[in-house]
C-alpha cells in the first residue's frame, strides 16, 4: 500500500505524462541539505550509501559512524567530493 506522498507523486507523474515510478516514503522523505554545514548538523559524521567506504590517504582513519540511507545519500550525492559513496564524512 502506498503512503499519501507517494501515491500522490505516482499520480502527478502520471498526470504530467511520465512513467508509472513509485516513490518509496524513504525518498520521498530524503532532505537535500544546501551544503555540508547543513548536512553535519543532522547528521554529524556524514551519510552513506549502502556498502560505501570512507577514502582515506596516508595514516588517517576511516570515518565508520556516518548515516546509511540510499535515499539520503542520493538526495545529497553533490556533496560526495571524492566519489566515494559517503557525503560529508567528518570525525
Amino acid at each position: 500500500m502506498l503512503s499519501n506522498v507517494a501515491r500522490g507523486l505516482l499520480i502527478a507523474g502520471l498526470v504530467a505524462g511520465g512513467a508509472a515510478t513509485v516513490v518509496t516514503p524513504a525518498q520521498a522523505a530524503a532532505k537535500t541539505f544546501a551544503n555540508c554545514t547543513e548536512l553535519n548538523k543532522v547528521y554529524k559524521h556524514g551519510v552513506a550509501k549502502t556498502g560505501a567506504r570512507d577514502k582515506v590517504s596516508g595514516a588517517a582513519k576511516r570515518v565508520t559512524n556516518f548515516k546509511v540511507s540510499d535515499a539520503l545519500y542520493a538526495a545529497n550525492k553533490k556533496s560526495d567530493r571524492d566519489r566515494d559513496g559517503v557525503a560529508c564524512e567528518k570525525r
